[in-house]
């Protein structure tokens, strides 16, 4: 097996109710229905220690192309094959590529709201949701680009149709789960969503993936991003 269990490596398993599980790493207690076959837990907060490396790679990045940034943040130590870092990178990416490529925010406090938000949104959400975090992220990245509140007006039915775009894709490509190609993906429809709602043409290239190896769950030529289509 290749990563897994990001204690002693072995496959994880999903249960159809909530129990009870200590972190192995914290210890802290909490309810979830993920946990590896020999009974080890990580907690969202644990699995994602690291995270703040990614405002670095942002801050001295000048690339409009959010997948280029992407890919940074994804070959930094603390990213795993798969997990709710994703949730924070989708976003993070985009904000710092809309950025470069001449959107007017704040970048510094767009990336800390960005962090608060995605770190919200639980591993796993994507099969016991209905929702990617990764598509979830995408849309958080134009709530916060629109200044999008549940008040709002024009900026709420973007940062929705947004997510909406992402999941669609998602679905489309069907799982199981993969975090690299769902980032891609949802990362890609919001390049071309930005650009017909806000006139930002961000930078993109062809995706070839290079996580296939780490990924016991690759679904291989089905994936648009595998080497076999290029």
């Amino acid at each position: 097996m290749k990563e897994e269990c990001l204690i002693c490596k072995a496959p994880l398993e999903y249960l159809k109710e909530d129990v009870e599980m200590e972190c192995t790493i914290c210890h802290k207690k909490e309810l979830s229905k993920t946990r590896c076959i020999n009974g080890h837990y990580v907690c969202n907060e644990c699995h994602t220690q690291g995270i703040d490396s990614i405002f670095g790679v942002c801050f001295e990045e000048s690339s409009k192309n959010p997948v280029e940034i992407l890919n940074k943040m994804m070959k930094l130590p603390f990213c795993h094959m798969h997990g709710p870092e994703h949730h924070i990178m989708v976003g993070a990416a985009l904000l710092t590529a809309y950025k470069n490529a001449g959107g007017e925010i704040d970048l510094e406090k767009a990336l800390t709201e960005m962090k608060n938000r995605g770190q919200s949104v639980p591993g796993g959400a994507c099969g016991f949701w209905g929702a990617c975090g990764a598509g979830i992220s995408s849309g958080m990245f134009v709530s916060i680009i629109s200044g999008s509140t549940p008040l709002a007006n024009e900026p709420f039915g973007l940062a929705n149709r947004m997510t909406a775009k992402s999941l669609e894709v998602i679905g489309s490509t069907g799982g199981p789960r993969c975090c690299k190609r769902d980032s891609y993906l949802s990362i890609l429809s919001a390049i071309d969503f930005v650009k017909e709602y806000f006139g930002i043409e961000m930078d993109r290239h062809d995706i070839i993936c290079d996580f296939s190896s780490k990924n016991n769950q690759c679904i291989g030529k089905r994936c648009p991003f595998s080497k076999a289509n290029h």
